[in-house]
């Protein structure tokens, strides 16, 4: 992996990602000057709060940011983008959809008239620029692990046409191709222009131009005038405070003179009272999830059955109950039940103590002590008693180690020993389909891989090897065979799995605020809301 993909890009990364920099020092929204911009009665302005921080990277082909991940998708276009809730792709900086999914080229065109938030034209060398950026193995950017299987090369044809040439037929590639935000070559192609965007310099060509970044306080948008593309800014200004604590996100869409008219993650012990205060609380759900990644260099936890068995000893249905508050569901495969693709697996990790303590014993594993390291993420914290108990309860002695996610993670890039990792994620701020989610976390030189110590095993070679037949193989039957097929030995293998699938919650004011749909993953779009 190169050395351009560090821990500071991991943040980015993470789903976390990203998911888990919710775990960042809890900030009550900045100073007046900053955090405090919009108060509730202009009508220009939209002013939201986001349960997550800003001072990750803004690079859209590296990070993994809740925040800078839903401030992206309102700055920045792909050739395709998707709608936030259907996630049925729709043409953005192209005219046109690709007039037939199972070609091996797909040609596009570039809308005229659209422009960079600086006032040049966006061109074919943008594409270009942007792709070889993608599938460069050098640079090694997160996203692309979700192109280099299939995509080939992307061509210039004209100052704005240009051409993807493919590997195989891969149909999945339309709503893929909204992770490809196209970048200004201008700009970034520039000495020091990915470090500038990582920074949090963002130039695009969306509905919306950033014009301040106060990082761990808000960042500020406004729109962008000579946008013209299919969904046109719906506000003047927007303002979006990063307050991690969950006290004081909620505090600002409170009341009678609540200063915001939309906050995401939302605890679920508050629902209630914002409900009962008017505000309209709705949850997504998805793929957040709370998992437990084991370090297999570190024995007993490269013998399956002890991840095994630490599975099976935890109570999830208790979980849901006292730390969800019900709003969730005890993981049955890697992919949440709503998932069109999910089936049970062959091995569901049912609440079964007893089989948890035989298993141990077949496995010749008796006093165990285990450290449990977390991030600090207010409902994953609160879900972690509970883990700890039910290890408790089957001889297993646990210590929990909460901490800010930033400190877990440098720990595991300097590969300090650690057993066990719970942590948040949710692959589909990326997108929706099962080989895009499951190449988020097992992928050969992925980060998650190589923090387990698993990716040379045999086991994860043949897994690999099944996931790149499922990639190729385009026939949707055939396909969702070998996912299922692949599914069952991540289950099997425990390395980093699931415990629960849980339900976001996002609450706004409809006095306020129309147009919003709550959707199932971190953050916020707001593209089609406006202030009433």
């Amino acid at each position: 992996m190169s050395s351009e993909f560090t821990r500071r890009d991991f943040l980015r990364h993470t789903g976390t990602a990203a998911l888990v920099a919710a775990t960042l020092s809890a900030c009550s929204g900045g100073p007046a000057s900053t955090g405090s911009v919009g108060a509730g009665s202009d009508k220009d302005l939209i002013t939201a709060v986001i349960g997550y921080g800003n001072d990750q990277s803004w690079d859209p082909t590296q990070t993994a940011s809740a925040f800078a991940m839903a401030g992206i998708t309102h700055i920045y276009e792909g050739l395709l983008d998707t709608d936030p809730i259907t996630r049925e792709p729709y043409p953005a900086l192209a005219t046109a959809l690709p007039a037939d999914l199972s070609a091996t080229t797909w040609a596009f065109t570039l809308r005229d008239g659209a422009t960079w938030h600086d006032g040049k034209p966006v061109t074919a060398d943008d594409v270009v620029f942007t792709f070889e950026r993608v599938l460069d193995p050098q640079a090694n950017v997160l996203i692309g692990n979700f192109f280099r299987a299939w995509l080939k090369e992307v061509k210039k044809t004209g100052d704005r046409a240009v051409e993807l040439v493919f590997k195989f037929p891969f149909p999945d590639a339309a709503a893929r191709l909204t992770i490809a935000k196209i970048m200004p070559k201008h700009v970034f192609g520039q000495p020091g222009g990915w470090d500038q965007a990582k920074g949090g310099k963002a130039v695009g060509s969306g509905p919306y131009k950033m014009v301040a970044h106060n990082p761990k306080s808000n960042t500020t948008f406004e729109a962008h005038a000579a946008y013209n593309g299919p969904r046109p800014a719906t506000a003047k200004r927007m303002n979006w405070l990063t307050i991690v604590d969950a006290a004081a996100r909620v505090a600002k869409i409170s009341g009678g003179a609540a200063e915001a008219q939309i906050a995401d993650n939302i605890p679920y012990a508050n629902i209630d009272r914002l409900k009962g205060q008017g505000l309209t609380v709705e949850g997504g759900k998805g793929m957040n999830h709370l998992f437990l990644m084991f370090n297999t260099a570190a024995k007993p936890f490269d013998d399956v059955r002890v991840r095994q068995a630490l599975h099976y000893a935890v109570d999830r249905r208790k979980m849901i109950d006292v730390a969800l508050k019900g709003h969730g569901t005890p993981s049955s495969s890697f992919l949440n039940e709503g998932h069109p693709d999910h089936r049970p697996a062959k091995v569901v990790y049912d609440y079964d103590p007893e089989k948890a303590k035989a298993l141990l014993k077949e496995a010749g594993v008796g006093n165990l002590t285990v450290n449990l390291m977390a991030v600090n993420v207010s409902w994953l914290a609160d879900c972690l008693p509970t883990i700890a108990a039910s290890w408790e309860a089957i001889g297993v002695r646990t210590t929990l180690e909460p901490q800010d996610t930033a400190a877990l993670f440098t720990k595991m890039d300097q590969f300090q020993d650690y057993q066990v990792v719970a942590a948040a994620s949710n692959p589909n701020q990326f997108g929706m389909d099962a080989d895009l989610i499951l190449h988020y976390n097992y992928v050969p030189g992925g980060l998650w891989m190589k923090y387990s110590h698993w990716e040379q095993s045999k086991d994860a070679k043949d897994l690999f090897a099944l996931m790149d037949q499922a990639t190729q193989e385009p026939e949707k039957a055939a396909k969702t065979a070998l996912i299922h097929k692949y599914l069952d030995v991540i289950a099997e293998q425990a390395v980093l799995y699931p415990v629960v699938h849980t339900e976001l919650m996002t609450a706004w004011d409809p006095k306020k605020l129309s147009g919003v749909r709550a959707q199932p993953y971190p953050g916020i779009n707001l593209l089609q809301a406006k202030r009433t």
